[in-house]
């Protein structure tokens, strides 16, 4: 339909809202194309298709009778079959399911792209019981650093990969896992200031009475 102008066609309507599509078929003069229509029903969503195998049009020939049979062997054994399926879901699930929020959690491990490309958590930001998982993904501690580290020699992937083992792991234990990038600000060098120079009675200067 999207790729060529039909010039007749034509909507069937049988009963419990079963619909056919019929129309020429392009390029074959004596054929036509007959398809199913999903119901005319308003509390019929997108959802309620998920997981059904919609049945396909077919192409029959010119002849009434022999189409006849082609769409009632071919076509309507199957439409019947999603159809029912598909009224089904719209009565037993007529919202569309939602993911549930995820579980609140007592501990979380916060781990760190650094700006020198280094990638871990400082040693007393991390949980205990998230330490051993660390330790088996590859984590090293660093005592002159005070940090769990991530060697870059795994490489991208290969840390990625370790993150999302220890993420899942932690996760199973009731830890939460954040990444996030270091932020670095700039800080202003201490500020000067300058006392200007008050004359004393005997006229020297107090700067001049300091050096």
């Amino acid at each position: 339909m999207s790729q060529y102008v039909l010039r007749h066609h034509a909507v069937l309507h049988g009963q419990d809202g079963r619909q056919l599509y019929v129309t020429d078929r392009p390029l074959y003069p004596h054929q036509f194309v007959v398809a199913p229509l999903e119901p005319d029903d308003d509390t019929v969503k997108p959802h309620h298709f998920v997981g059904i195998e919609e049945p396909n049009g077919i192409a029959v020939p010119n002849d009434p009778a022999r189409a006849a049979a082609q769409v009632t062997r071919r076509v309507l054994p199957r439409y019947e079959q999603a159809l029912q399926t598909v009224l089904r879901n719209a009565v037993d699930q007529p919202e569309p399911p939602h993911r549930p929020a995820p579980p609140q959690v007592s501990q979380v491990l916060t781990l760190t792209y650094y700006s020198d490309g280094a990638l871990g958590a400082p040693y007393g930001s991390v949980p205990p019981d998230a330490r051993m998982t660390l330790y088996a993904h590859g984590f090293q501690y660093h005592p002159h650093q005070a940090a769990f580290l991530l060697p870059a020699a795994y490489g991208e992937d290969g840390r990625a990969l370790r993150v999302h083992a220890v993420a899942r792991q932690l996760a199973a234990q009731g830890i939460g896992v954040n990444l996030r990038h270091a932020t670095t600000s700039a800080t202003a060098p201490p500020s000067t200031t300058v006392r200007p120079a008050v004359p004393s009675p005997a006229g020297t200067s107090v700067a001049a009475r300091q050096r």
